[in-house]
């Protein structure tokens, strides 16, 4: 058993304190790592279902029908505990994976071995950790990929915000209109797959303005076993394509 509370990391940032803590768990008999926002959690290793399943589903909804023995390339917006980066790269058809982060501090305790997944992350050759405004990149005109200016990716997934009206910085909600969502499907290839996580129940608002720029759009909501309330809880998980 670990110690009860440990806290690994800390610094004030433009959107609030962020840390990292590490606790031992009695009810799981667990070390669980959760990472804070002054004093919203932004990520926690018991909950995790949802942050799989944003990666997962985008993955699959890209066929060898549409782009054969193509290696895919793919971007992360949000890195948290790394669980969504890991689903990435457990499927051998990505050839890259670009992960970006606006706080430092967490590519830094990835890079430090203080989170499970850095180590992981940071071994493998496809994975690139990034500083960055996901956001200002996005709707920038060089895109995702500083070292690469217009470069397309196969599938973009995104886990930053809480939802589309929930958001982390004000700052963020341009990206959630359809001229934000037009640049967004600027940066996929055609037939490309962006995938978003949300804390909250879909939202029609934001599933219609999705519709406005792409195709095949849906909202899947994922349940997932919740000891502490002793029931279910669910995320929402929005996926839509660009035009092939």
């Amino acid at each position: 058993m670990g110690l009860r509370f440990q806290e690994l990391g800390w610094r004030q940032t433009p959107m609030g304190q962020i840390s990292l803590r590490r606790r031992w768990d009695p009810q799981f008999e667990t070390e669980v790592y959760e990472v804070k926002l002054d004093d919203d959690f932004l990520m926690s290793s018991l909950f995790t279902v949802a942050e799989v399943e944003v990666a997962r589903l985008a993955l699959a909804e890209l066929s060898p029908a549409d782009f054969g023995a193509e290696a895919l390339d793919v971007a992360v917006g949000g890195l948290g505990l790394g669980f969504t980066a890991l689903t990435v790269l457990e499927d051998d058809r990505v050839g890259s994976l670009l992960v970006v982060d606006a706080l430092a501090d967490v590519i830094e305790w990835h890079e430090q071995g203080l989170i499970p997944a850095g180590a992981t992350l940071t071994a493998d050759p496809r994975c690139r950790l990034v500083t960055g405004d996901f956001f200002a990149l996005t709707a920038g005109a060089d895109g995702l990929d500083p070292q690469s200016p217009g470069r397309l990716f196969h599938a973009i997934v995104v886990d930053i915000d809480h939802s589309p009206s929930h958001l982390l910085h004000p700052s963020h909600a341009d990206f959630y209109q359809p001229a934000g969502l037009r640049r967004l499907a600027e940066r996929l290839h055609p037939g490309g797959v962006f995938t978003l996580w949300s804390n909250d129940p879909p939202e029609d608002d934001f599933t219609a303005r999705l519709a406005e720029v792409f195709t095949e759009v849906r909202a899947d909501v994922i349940a997932f076993a919740n000891p502490l309330q002793d029931r279910d809880s669910t995320n929402t998980v929005y996926l839509a394509k660009r035009a092939g």
